[in-house]
């Protein structure tokens, strides 16, 4: 899983941060810097059915889609939720990264939740934030190309967009690549008229 994880985070860092296409400059590189990408979604849906004993829920999105799912057991407060009752949801990752000169290939995950105490309506936030530490293997200016190994020797290529990103960057360098995730959830009552 956690390699997995590496591989999406890893490709996040060439998708989302551009780092891609061309040969490094010439000439005194300026110093390599880091960068962060945020994206942030809210969908709100009102609860169209709900069974308290099989704990399924269908919720209807301000689209028409229908969303059934079951609530899990962790969803302490769902006796205080009914039909008409709006849920919003919002979700949030963010991918940071910065080069630095020397340092170690290595990973660290962070993980925690937060929930509506029983008898409050129900909400909640969960977040996980990891971080990995990738040593820079080759950099292949032709294709152009950057080539990253974990500390288990784990190699994964990506091809480059901005050679700008480069600059400064060499052979032996790390790459600290913190992904974050985020949910909130809360539940409002039906709007009275």
């Amino acid at each position: 899983m956690k390699i997995q994880k590496l591989g999406t985070m890893a490709a996040c860092l060439a998708v989302c941060l551009g780092l891609a296409a061309a040969a490094l400059a010439q000439g005194t590189a300026a110093p390599p810097k880091g960068e962060a990408v945020i994206s942030s979604v809210t969908v709100t849906a009102t609860v169209a059915k709900i069974n308290q004993k099989t704990r399924w829920v269908t919720v209807k999105a301000d689209d028409g889609q229908k969303y059934t799912f079951v609530a899990d057991p962790a969803v302490q407060n769902l006796a205080q939720v009914k039909v008409g009752d709006v849920v919003t949801v919002t979700y949030t990752e963010a991918l940071a990264y910065e080069v630095k000169k020397g340092g170690k290939a290595g990973a660290d995950e962070v993980a925690g939740a937060v929930a509506a105490p029983p008898g409050a309506r129900p909400a909640g936030v969960a977040a996980d934030q990891t971080t990995v530490t990738v040593k820079i293997r080759a950099i292949d200016p032709k294709v152009p190309s950057v080539t990253v190994a974990t500390k288990e020797g784990d190699r994964q290529t990506f091809k480059l967009k901005d050679p700008a990103k480069l600059q400064g960057v060499n052979v032996g360098d790390t790459v600290q690549i913190t992904y974050t995730e985020a949910i909130a959830l809360k539940v409002d009552p039906k709007a009275k008229k």
